[in-house]
């Protein structure tokens, strides 16, 4: 099960279970499955979390979490055969993950509908509420269009799945819009920002509160190699990085292939079909981890195409001499003309985790780049290399792009 509901060309999400107060089993008027009764998660009102799983026969159960001290989080059983556990301490206004671990298997939560498949893996998501977590829900105020779209792809000879987010009022005006476009990380593909990312819904609450400047978004699959998510086109054909695939190898890139792909193919099919501001000023690139270095591979040489740069926990900059040579590997004028590169961009942003191994790397590469004259934005969240540093890293630099 997933987060996306398509209807024709709009996608309509459902969202991360919210912060209540319920009771330990639903009403019930006799027979039925026990396991439907047992509610799970209970979100207190001071942001502790209950959890419950009925499994009688099982010996150990634990909570699988993503936040400090929810890894295995052992969980005990009622003479009914319900296993339970309450978090110590409050969990912070955030969207979290969690799996049940039951005598060592991964299991969902079967009380929580919420659930979501980032890279090789699914999880049921929840969300406590709170200011820090605002901008992940649902709001009243105007909301944008999520359109499923298929580019024809030059490497594939074929059509390659992508979703477009288009701001409110988009369709009842002339208006015209920049474009940030948007890749994934490492095993995921063209669904991971739209669900686990939660990305339209950011972007409605930042464009409604004045943050950020109306946009589209173009939320592509980053694999040159790949048609669409795997529930959509199957097992896929080649495997990517670090990810497992009963197809063969990958083989080798094909020189230019990111470039090919984002600069030959997206970008024009995109200004073709929308009524984008056809220009570098008003276009953008971004990622997150792999897609970074894939940002950083097309935009840097590119500047005739993106003027805006985004690279969110990139592994690319976690060696600064490396780093550094790659900018002028990419683009002789990056390092040796400071004063050009920095007229030329619009805005250079990076994100990472404080608990990240990235994140000294990015951090003294933002230094040095700063102090030769070439202006990078440097933002820092709790977090370690997971989607709740991509969240916030999304609703900070829309608000900086296009300004």
């Amino acid at each position: 099960m997933k987060l996306i509901l398509t209807l024709v060309a709009t996608v309509f999400f459902s969202t991360p279970l919210l912060a209540q107060e319920s009771p330990t089993t639903t009403p019930g008027t006799g027979g039925g499955d026990a396991a439907a009764k047992v509610v799970s998660p209970q979100i207190h009102a001071d942001g502790r979390v209950t959890f419950r799983l009925l499994a009688a026969d099982a010996t150990e159960v634990l909570v699988q979490g993503n936040w400090e001290g929810g890894r295995g989080l052992a969980m005990s059983k009622s003479d009914a055969g319900v296993w339970s556990v309450t978090t110590a301490a409050p969990l912070n206004p955030e969207v979290w993950a969690y799996t049940f671990s039951v005598n060592g298997v991964r299991t969902l939560d079967p009380g929580n509908y919420n659930v979501a498949r980032d890279g090789v893996g699914f999880m049921n998501t929840l969300l406590v509420l709170g200011d820090r977590s605002e901008v992940m829900q649902p709001q009243q105020v105007p909301h944008g269009t999520v359109r499923t779209m298929w580019v024809p792809s030059t490497l594939r000879n074929t059509s390659r799945r992508m979703f477009v987010y288009t701001p409110p009022g988009y369709e009842n005006s002339t208006e015209r819009y920049p474009v940030l476009y948007l890749l994934h990380g490492s095993g995921g593909d063209e669904d991971a920002w739209p669900t686990m990312g939660i990305a339209n819904i950011i972007m409605d609450n930042v464009i409604a509160r004045g943050e950020a400047r109306p946009m589209i978004v173009v939320m592509p699959n980053a694999y040159w190699n790949e048609l669409a998510s795997l529930d959509l086109a199957g097992p896929r054909s080649m495997a990517p990085p670090g990810v497992g695939s009963s197809g063969p190898p990958r083989p080798p890139m094909p020189d230019n292939a990111n470039i090919t792909d984002l600069v030959g193919d997206l970008v024009p099919f995109v200004d073709q079909h929308f009524r984008t501001i056809a220009d570098r000023d008003n276009r953008a690139l971004a990622g997150l981890s792999m897609g970074s270095g894939i940002t950083m591979r097309v935009a840097v040489p590119r500047f005739d195409v993106f003027a805006s740069i985004g690279l969110l926990s990139s592994g690319g900059l976690r060696d600064p001499d490396a780093a550094l040579a790659n900018f002028a590997e990419l683009n002789a004028e990056f390092l040796a003309d400071p004063a050009t590169t920095a007229d030329k961009l619009r805005l250079m942003f990076f994100s990472c985790g404080t608990e990240d191994n990235r994140i000294d790397g990015m951090t003294q590469v933002a230094a040095e780049l700063n102090s030769r004259g070439i202006p990078v934005t440097m933002k820092r969240y709790p977090g370690a290399h997971e989607w709740r540093v991509w969240r916030h890293s999304l609703a900070d630099m829309a608000g900086l792009l296009f300004k």
